[in-house]
């Protein structure tokens, strides 16, 4: 049977109205029009729905039997078909899954979840770890929102660049770089180095950007995670260089003293990233706005001047000299 959900929407304002006029008045059409959508129901329901008595229309026990199931399911066609996009976030159950890198999760993680819990209290967060291979996780929708420095490429997955903060150099209280007045490409190739990679890489962009200066580091350890990266830094003479922004609260705690970057390198990036089916859901356009807000970088103190430094406000000055952005 080939069934039209036209038919569906006249009877019920037929059952409504009571009158062939009157549901025609309610669903715009003529009355000859619903005339004919009324004889299309009663073959196919093999039931008469309305019938004359006087001047009047009655339905019959079979109308009257279904009149509160068509209404019901009317509705729900028509909330399938034109969904709403009202959120109640009150009422909203949810757990979201995001994979982000773990500076991120630092860095914007808990402004996140103060701003779900107080917003939406029903919504609980999972955040994973970073592989250290590409996962297919995303597009499979076992991950909801991804938070990198990387633009993924596939068509079907979508990318925001959501924030954008220079490179810094991070190091102990009284690292010989914060002894000298100003720290030059050549000091800086010449001290140690710790790289950040969950691949374990030991190099990076910054290789390519001192090649061009003619000059050479010295990579003596790679760690999966900034956190562990910074734990090497505060305790011995290495160095890292890492983005000022998920640097900046660490240093605080930890101690280090944040130095600028003594050449041109391209600012580190954040992008959400996520799967199309979540284009145009409610619950997850309202995830990704309160994610846009908590990755945002703030304005803070310039390099070289966070609590803790050692850098008298002359070498500092000099530093921000020599700074590229």
């Amino acid at each position: 049977m080939q069934l039209d959900l036209n038919l569906l929407a006249a009877l019920d304002a037929l059952l409504e109205e009571g009158s062939v006029a009157g549901a025609a008045e309610r669903l715009h059409v003529t009355a000859p029009a619903m005339s004919r959508s009324l004889g299309r129901i009663r073959r196919t329901t093999g039931d008469q729905i309305l019938v004359r008595t006087g001047r009047t229309m009655t339905p019959t026990p079979y109308a009257i039997a279904v009149r509160g199931q068509v209404h019901e399911l009317l509705r729900q066609v028509q909330d399938v078909l034109a969904p709403s996009r009202e959120l109640d976030l009150a009422s909203l159950e949810r757990t979201f899954t995001l994979r982000w890198h773990d500076s991120l999760v630092a860095l914007g993680g808990p402004a996140l979840l103060a701003a779900v819990r107080e917003q939406a209290p029903g919504v609980r967060l999972r955040f994973l770890a970073e592989s250290s291979v590409d996962t297919p996780e995303l597009r499979r929708g076992e991950i909801d929102l991804e938070a990198n420095a990387n633009r993924p490429t596939a068509p079907d997955i979508r990318a925001e660049q959501v924030a954008e903060t220079r490179h810094v150099i991070a190091v102990r209280r009284g690292h010989p770089l914060t002894r000298v007045k100003t720290v030059t490409a050549a000091r800086y190739a010449e001290a140690e180095h710790i790289t950040v990679s969950r691949r374990g890489r030991l190099g990076n962009a910054l290789d390519e950007a001192l090649a061009g200066l003619g000059l050479t580091r010295r990579v003596v350890a790679s760690a999966p995670t900034d956190g562990a990266a910074f734990e090497f830094v505060r305790g011995s003479d290495l160095l890292v260089t890492a983005p000022e922004a998920t640097t900046r609260s660490a240093a605080a705690v930890l101690g280090l003293t944040l130095l600028p970057l003594p050449f041109e390198l391209p600012p580190a990036t954040v992008y959400l990233s996520w799967h199309q089916r979540y284009d145009t859901d409610p619950a997850h356009v309202w995830l990704r706005d309160l994610a846009r807000t908590a990755l945002a970088p703030e304005v803070g103190p310039e390099a070289g001047s966070e609590a803790g430094s050692e850098v008298d406000p002359e070498v500092a000055q000099s530093h921000q000299k020599d700074q590229v952005r």
